[in-house]
């Protein structure tokens, strides 16, 4: 999902226009240190934080056949899911998730819409899923099950228990929607000059998760939440007019079939190209079709994946080019757009950016898992499906390339790590904001390089009365806050973990293996914060609790300098203070009469019995200067505590 810079500027608002109070030592600060309760080992999940050898997860595999009518903008499909059930459990009944009926006005996500509307509101629209016929094909015999449903969620009751350990069946649905215009801004249909066009996402019937930890998964689809799917093949088609171009998730398995001569010349030449291939051209866009069939169809194959979504108009224009990934593989990176959008710096260079941030989280974090990336310009603002990401038609330059970066980014949290985002929308928003902002600062030499990155933005917002912590689950996060709680600030915590506290080397191997661990899996919090620990050394109960549980705020002070027996070339002693419950190193730079600097590094430990330290500085000379956190890395809520020179001294140099 996307995220704006909207949030970013307010922060940075709230931190320049508040002043700072004088602080009184928080005695309680020892809590930080209490044992955080996350090694623990269960018969599937290590201590470690891996899944073990018995780790296990069920699997769904779809078959679908739709059809689009843009005349009345209906869906209309057949599918067939394939489950199977992995797990250690025989299973009476399954929960299937409706998310269509979230623009059901019965639904709970519309009674819950404020009326002056949301973004992932619905209102002004009554739609759902119709469900024409559901069967179940079991042990050689097909039945009707008994339905019964919860909000957005279904259960089907089975005529007989389905095996443990393997035990599969199969589901037949035969359903219709009508496309709302504004789908809670994950899908829906844009009109243009030459046509709509449709963002399909939701758009099955889909198979609830039932893991290791909860059974089933059922919490219901009402807004700020998004997803948690289980993994499997999906064998897609899509019948449209014959005008109509289609993307989705995957890879087109009948170009010859729905493309044209010229058409299917140019989209070979883009899998050989680094420069970006006109496919479909501004000037042949509402032009007569070549076409003569009155409907074409359009068939993908998507392959170990938790989900898919697609799009469809006549009034896209298509470019692509090559993606080039590690150990000389090969992918595709596409763009489907308007004539509306091809301004310059707008989404001509939509395949640019796709490629470029492809390419770096690849070569990064692990190896880009699809044959195609393709990016949509329609009405939805920025969201993510494995191999296709919408963007705002609207999108230009520093925001075209934000957006599509950020949900292409999301091809590695959630897609292929498989957090729960419904419930930890951190694990997945969080962490992609903080690869994000690496792969920014690179991108064609910085040309979107942002000018601060550290956590002072985050200064004005602790000190509010709105502060929430990370693991506050998303749809009971306070209106006007999922910027920061989901994105921003766990994306300043991991980059504050990997720069301040065990270092790049150690952060870069810890996280890789983190991703590798859970690669096409389901990891929980603990999962990773043990593994996090498991490969750096590093014990860090107190920096999960004080920046992820807890709204703790930070406050690190110099309390007082002093030379030695009054004499400045017997050396010094600094003491520091930590104020307020969250703890965290200190970096001090002190500053000499004749100008000369040193940094000092100190292990947050120093906090392990008490709020007060003093620290031994080995000097011949006057101090003219000392200072905590130099870099301003910090969210420390009072800076001004962070500076200490002589009496009688000013300083303007207090970095903000």
């Amino acid at each position: 999902m996307r995220v704006t810079t909207l949030f970013f500027v307010l922060s940075l608002f709230i931190y320049s226009s508040n002043g700072f109070a004088q602080t009184v030592a928080d005695p309680n600060i020892q809590e930080a240190f209490l044992p955080f309760d996350t090694g623990v080992s269960t018969y599937t999940r290590s201590a470690s934080g891996a899944p073990t050898d018995e780790y296990w997860q069920n699997r769904a595999d779809y078959t679908i056949r739709t059809t689009l009518n843009p005349d009345i903008h209906l869906i209309s499909s057949e599918m067939t899911i394939h489950y199977t059930n992995n797990s250690p459990d025989d299973l009476g009944f399954l929960w299937i998730q409706l998310d269509q009926d979230l623009f059901s006005n019965d639904s709970w996500g519309a009674k819950l819409t404020p009326f002056g509307g949301a973004r992932f509101g619905n209102r002004d629209f009554d739609g759902g899923y119709i469900l024409d016929e559901i069967t179940i094909e079991q042990n050689g015999r097909s039945y009707i099950p008994e339905r019964r449903k919860v909000d957005t969620n279904m259960k089907l009751v089975l005529n007989e228990k389905l095996d443990k350990d393997g035990g599969d069946l199969k589901i037949h649905i035969k359903y219709s929607f009508q496309v709302p215009e504004y789908g809670s801004d994950r899908m829906g249909r844009l009109k243009t000059e030459h046509g709509w066009i449709y963002e399909i996402a939701q758009w099955y019937p889909r198979m609830a998760v039932y893991d290791d930890l909860k059974g089933w998964n059922v919490m219901p689809y009402i807004g700020n939440g998004e997803f948690y799917l289980e993994y499997g093949d999906f064998d897609y088609s899509i019948t449209v007019p014959g005008d109509f171009i289609v993307v989705g998730s995957g890879e087109l398995q009948n170009p010859e079939e729905v493309l044209t001569s010229d058409q299917l010349d140019r989209f070979n030449k883009a899998k050989q190209s680094d420069e970006t291939v006109a496919i479909v051209k501004e000037s042949e866009v509402g032009a007569e079709s070549t076409r003569t069939e009155k409907e074409v169809t359009w068939r993908f194959i998507m392959q170990n994946a938790r989900d898919i979504a697609w799009a469809a108009s006549k009034a896209f224009i298509w470019d692509a080019a090559k993606i080039d990934l590690p150990d000389g593989e090969k992918a595709m990176a596409m763009s489907v757009y308007p004539k509306e959008s091809a301004r310059e710096n707008a989404w001509v260079r939509s395949t640019e950016f796709v490629k470029a941030s492809i390419e770096y989280y690849s070569e990064k974090w692990m190896k880009y898992p699809y044959p195609v990336a393709t990016n949509v310009a329609g009405i939805v603002g920025g969201m993510e499906y494995p191999g296709i990401v919408f963007c705002s038609s609207r999108a230009s330059g520093r925001g075209l390339w934000g957006v599509t970066d950020h949900e292409l980014g999301h091809t590695w949290f959630p897609m292929i790590v498989g957090s729960n985002e419904r419930e930890h929308a951190w694990m997945d928003e969080g962490f992609n904001t903080f690869i994000n902002g690496y792969s920014t600062e690179v991108f064609n030499d910085g040309e979107y390089k942002p000018s601060r990155s550290n956590a002072s933005g985050l200064v004005g917002w602790y000190k509010g009365s709105r502060s929430e912590p990370v693991m506050t689950q998303p749809d009971q996060i306070q209106p006007g806050n999922l910027g920061i709680v989901a994105y921003y600030k766990p994306a300043i915590g991991l980059r504050l973990l990997r720069e301040v506290v065990v270092g790049p080397d150690l952060f870069d191997e810890a996280f890789k293996t983190y991703v590798e661990r859970w690669k096409y899996k389901h990891p929980s919090p603990n999962d990773f914060f043990n593994t996090m620990e498991d490969v750096t050394g590093y014990e860090l109960d107190w920096f999960w609790r004080g920046w992820f549980k807890e709204k703790w705020t930070l406050d690190q002070a110099i309390e007082s300098v002093r030379y030695i027996e009054d004499d400045p070339s017997q050396g010094a002693l600094l003491t520091l203070q930590n104020l307020q419950k969250m703890v965290m190193p200190v970096t001090i730079e002190v500053t000499l009469e004749d100008g000369s600097f040193e940094r000092i590094n100190v292990p947050v430990q120093i906090w392990q019995t008490g709020n007060e330290w003093q620290l031994p500085v080995k000097t011949t000379q006057k101090i003219k200067k000392v200072q905590i956190d130099p870099d301003n890395m910090l969210p420390d809520i009072d800076k001004y505590n962070n500076v200490w020179i002589p009496a009688g001294e000013s300083d303007n140099d207090i970095k903000e």
